[in-house]
């Protein structure tokens, strides 16, 4: 069972969200809060596998939201005490469709997930999973705006040594200059000839290698470590 807390000052919304999960016989809401105190208490207390975060919540709340639940402070350990010290929480944000600057600002605040508030049912119940199993999530959509907005908005930063690139393989190397394109897994799937799945399992072993959280966060990398220069939708040459 995973288990869920629900974040938002709109009721409505709090409503949809916790009945559209109570469908899927693997979640749980355990608890439902309204702003950043209120979630913070509730996460130390009911320890979710999972934070959904709706992003009605003003900008600076959700990410003061997000920033505190993904990094809590570290509570004194009593002496008999029975109460466990706060851990790192999954936060998965239901993101607006033209909030690119924001859903860099919430993957920078340490959340797991965007979920378009545009997505299907099936797909946020989804991205609650693959986030609770650790995973990360963005829209494919999203990826080549979220792209463009990282590269306007990335501090100047001496480029990353080449040998960064020597821990992934070739296909790996294929693969993540693929993702910096914005390309879906389906896209690299249909031109590297593999399964979906295999795909999935690169991606994964990309992500874990470099120490990023979400697909953004290899885009990053893949410009700062050169294996991709200038922002596009197409491969590098020595990729075709």
């Amino acid at each position: 069972m995973i288990t869920v807390l629900v974040i938002s000052d709109q009721s409505l919304q709090r409503l949809a969200l916790t009945t559209l999960m109570a469908r899927d016989p693997d979640l749980a809401v355990i608890g439902e809060a309204t702003g950043t105190d209120q979630a913070a208490a509730m996460s130390a207390e009911l320890c979710p596998d999972v934070v959904v975060l709706d992003r009605n919540l003003s900008s600076e709340d959700s990410l003061q939201t997000i920033s505190r639940l993904a990094h809590p402070a570290r509570a004194p350990f009593r002496s008999g005490s029975s109460r466990l010290v706060d851990r790192p929480r999954r936060v998965l944000v239901v993101n607006l469709v033209s909030a690119d600057t924001y859903a860099v600002a919430a993957l920078r605040a340490g959340a797991r997930g965007l979920v378009l508030d545009s997505a299907r049912a099936a797909d946020l119940i989804a991205a609650v999973r693959t986030v609770a199993a650790g995973g990360a999530v963005i829209p494919a959509e999203q990826t080549r705006s979220l792209l463009e907005t990282v590269r306007r908005h990335q501090d100047p930063v001496p480029p990353a040594p080449a040998r960064d690139l020597d821990q992934l393989t070739a296909r790996e190397r294929q693969v993540l200059a693929a993702i910096a394109a914005g390309w879906s897994n389906a896209e690299i799937a249909a031109w590297l000839t593999i399964a979906h799945a295999t795909v999935k399992a690169h991606v994964s072993s990309v992500l874990r290698k470099i120490g990023a959280r979400a697909r953004v966060e290899a885009v990053s990398f893949a410009y700062d470590t050169g294996l991709v220069h200038a922002p596009s939708t197409s491969l590098p040459a020595r990729y075709l």
